[in-house]
Parts: C-alpha cells; sequence; structure tokens
C-alpha cells in the first residue's frame, strides 16, 4: 500500500530589502517584495502579494490571495485625535486588489475597534478607507473617492471616482454613487446617488442586472421606489402605504429594513 504524500508547502518570497518584525505572521506561498515594511502583529495568509513599498501594521490580518500594490498603507493608526495607541484592528478579506497609495486605517476604540474591507473588493488608486469603516465584500472604490470614519458600505456597491463620504453613513447593498459626489446622508440599497451634495437619482439598474436581477423584480423595484420617492405627500404615510403594498418583497423588504435600521447622518432622497 502506498502512503499518502504530503501536501508540499508553497515557500515563502521576502525580498532582501523588506523588513519583516518578528512575531508577524506570513503564510504558506507569500511574496513580499522590494522595501515593504511589516509590523510585529501582522498576519498575512497563504498566496497574498505585496509588490513593493508597501506598508502592513497593527493589529492587521490580510486575507489569502489579496494584492497589495506600491506605496499603500493598510493598518496604520487612525486620524483620530482620541487615538491613543490602544490595539485595534484592520483587517483585508481574500482576493481583494488594493492598488497604489490606498491609505486603510486601524480602528478605535471609541468607534469598533476594526476596520474591515470584506472579500473581492477593488479598491484603486489613491483611495482612503478612514477608522471603523465597515466595507462588504465584492466592493468597488475608484480612484481618489474618500470616506470619513465609521463609514459603512454593503456588498456590491460601486464607489464613483472622487467621491467624498461624510462620517457615519451607511450605503446600502449594490448601491451606485456617482463620480465627484459629496454623500452626506444614507443611500438606500439599490439606489443611485450623484452630485454636490448628492441626490437620490434613481435605482442602479446597471448594477441589478449585473447581479442577476430579472426584469419582473427590478419592475417592482421601480414602481416600489417611484411610490415612495416621486409621489407627493408626507415621506411616514408614504413608507407605511408601500409596506402594505410591497412589503412582502424582499428586495422591497431589505429597502424597508434600510431605511427602518437607525441612522447617524438620515436618508437621501430624491428631489
Amino acid at each position: 500500500m502506498t502512503p499518502a504524500l504530503a501536501p508540499k508547502t508553497v515557500p515563502v518570497s521576502i525580498h532582501p530589502t523588506a523588513i519583516v518584525a518578528r512575531g508577524a505572521e506570513i503564510g504558506a506561498g507569500v511574496k513580499i517584495g522590494p522595501w515593504c515594511s511589516v509590523g510585529a502583529n501582522v498576519v498575512i495568509e497563504d498566496g497574498t502579494r505585496l509588490v513593493s513599498h508597501v506598508v502592513v501594521d497593527g493589529h492587521t490580518v490580510i486575507g489569502a490571495d489579496v494584492v497589495l500594490f506600491p506605496f499603500c498603507t493598510v493598518g496604520l493608526e487612525p486620524q483620530d485625535l482620541k487615538y491613543q495607541g490602544e490595539p485595534t484592528r484592520c483587517e483585508i478579506g481574500a482576493r481583494t486588489q488594493i492598488r497604489e497609495h490606498c491609505t486603510i486605517h486601524r480602528g478605535t476604540v471609541t468607534g469598533r475597534g476594526i476596520t474591515h474591507v470584506g472579500a473581492d473588493c477593488l479598491i484603486m488608486a489613491v483611495a482612503h478607507v478612514a477608522h471603523d469603516c465597515q466595507v462588504g465584500d465584492h466592493v468597488i472604490i475608484a480612484n481618489n473617492a474618500v470616506m470619513g470614519g465609521h463609514v459603512s458600505i454593503a456588498d456590491h456597491a460601486v464607489i464613483g471616482g472622487a467621491a467624498a463620504i461624510h462620517q457615519f453613513v451607511r450605503i446600502g447593498r449594490a448601491a451606485m454613487i456617482g463620480g465627484v459626489s459629496g454623500v452626506e446622508a444614507d443611500v438606500i440599497p439599490f439606489g443611485s446617488v450623484i452630485g454636490n451634495r448628492a441626490r437620490l437619482a434613481g435605482l442602479n439598474v446597471i448594477g441589478l442586472k449585473r447581479r442577476g436581477f430579472d426584469k419582473t423584480q427590478i419592475g417592482r423595484l421601480h414602481t416600489a421606489f417611484r411610490a415612495l420617492f416621486r409621489h407627493e405627500g408626507v415621506f411616514k404615510q408614504r413608507l407605511e402605504e408601500m409596506r402594505v403594498q410591497y412589503g412582502e418583497d424582499p428586495l422591497i423588504a431589505e429597502v424597508l429594513a434600510f431605511i427602518d435600521a437607525p441612522s447617524h447622518r438620515g436618508l437621501i432622497r430624491a428631489e
């Protein structure tokens, strides 16, 4: 009987100019390129690549098969004057790409204590993810987009280039933020906002189609959107009418639940 072969461990590659502090945990097949710096409390999981000139510090976990491009920094101290060096955290999900000059800061004890970026995200060059932000899976953040602390962005949202998101704002699932938009309040799931200051322009129909929603589902969302945001009358009354008429539809129920959830900034509405 032939004995089972032990799995081969993919070797780690660390460039001679890179500095990896004692205590850092480096997974199989990780590649750390020239002039990178990795702190003592960092965990880098299997297959991740630091291209060059990357800094990862703090109590930070970088998931498997992530790519960190030159001059990005992950897990550094938050830009918060109340921060006193507490061991707060930062997490990056598997297969996410973080492009050149991005900054992602760790959390604060006055917030959630952790900054989290989900799996399969693309964060383009010079974007900033502030302390205590929570970014879901499959999120795209375009070049030069910035956000204040405590922002929450749900799965499959798209943030356009040079958009600015106020602290504590919530961005719903599969929402679209237009380029150069100033977002001061919450954006409903599947909504599309644009402008300075941003207004609710409609639904993110392209995003819905890409997510596999059919014409019937999108049509029901359109009907509910018009009833809630385009009709005259008291918003609260329209909201209650919408619960009665459309509340059993799962997508509309998601929008209603988002509106009902606690909010620091209120809700962006259509003009």
